[in-house]
């Protein structure tokens, strides 16, 4: 099992915050002989529609010197997981969790704009000073 992400307890406590029940940490993901460990899961009831909400979290601080990299590698542990658990856990909804200093910085670059619409990357934008959610992108 990996180390946790810099900004994995910012995030962590921004979904806590927002009504955010952690079902996982880390969440297991396996499909056949493979087996991963995603950042988080969490599962939100909503009282209007007694729907059940489940995701699963991948936390990235892009803290080096290199998004671009970060940013693949981000995308690939991104995409296996969505692709697993449309088989295995459907129901969830992958998100990859970022601070809002490198979704401003970097993700609203038109370049990477276009590969987040292609692959229909969600994204969830923490204030990791706040611990606060300001946005969810799907």
């Amino acid at each position: 099992m990996a180390a946790k992400d810099t900004y994995h307890d910012p995030i962590k406590n921004a979904l806590i915050k927002d009504g955010w029940s952690i079902t996982f940490d880390p969440y297991p993901i396996k499909y056949e002989e493979v087996k991963l460990f995603a950042d988080l899961a969490s599962e939100k009831t909503i009282s209007a529609t007694k729907e059940e909400q489940q995701i699963v979290i991948e936390i990235k601080s892009f803290l080096s010197r290199s998004p671009m990299r970060e940013f693949e590698t981000a995308l690939g542990q991104y995409l296996i997981y969505k692709t697993f658990l449309s088989i295995t856990n459907p129901n969830y909804k992958v998100y990859l969790g970022i601070s809002k200093k490198i979704y401003e910085k970097f993700f609203q670059q038109v370049s990477i704009q276009l590969i987040l619409k292609t692959y229909q990357v969600q994204l969830l934008i923490v204030d990791i000073n706040k611990e606060e959610i300001l946005e969810w992108i799907s």
